[in-house]
């Protein structure tokens, strides 16, 4: 487990850039964490690193967002599922075994339909605007 300490959103976006410098295409990044705990803000920083021009903004809605850089980045807000099986349903698998890479925010809900090399991204808010953040099954090497 790697852990790191962010003290602003600016911060944790540039953690999300060396995140992002280093992922291959088929990661899957399960995000964990309460509401307002940096998951959009940590995804705009691996965009970034991926050359996506568009702005990042929660799938909370419209549950998938897809975004073209140097590959796919595929935002996923499972948050209004009611089940595993609802996201089974909404033909996540070529997203998840496809060119790009997946982040799964609220991945909590769905962990069993995950494959076990997914990449588990923990944020833990603080009240002082800090927040603590942990990664799990990292396959990548070092972050700088």
């Amino acid at each position: 487990m790697i852990t790191f300490i962010t003290n602003s959103a600016e911060e944790t976006i540039e953690l999300g850039k060396k995140i992002g410098s280093l992922l291959q295409k088929g990661d899957i990044i399960a995000m964990q964490g309460t509401l307002a705990a940096g998951k959009t803000t940590i995804t705009k920083g691996i965009a970034e690193a991926l050359d996506i021009k568009d702005t990042i903004t929660s799938p909370t809605f419209c549950l998938i967002s897809e975004y073209e850089g140097k590959m796919p980045l595929y935002h996923m807000d499972v948050y209004r599922l009611d089940s595993a099986e609802d996201f089974a349903n909404l033909g996540t698998e070529d997203m998840l075994y496809g060119e790009g890479v997946s982040i799964i925010e609220w991945s909590e809900k769905i962990m069993e339909e995950l494959p076990k090399k997914t990449i588990i991204l923990k944020l833990i808010p603080h009240e002082d605007g800090s927040r603590t953040i942990t990664i799990e099954n990292w396959p990548h090497g070092e972050i700088k």
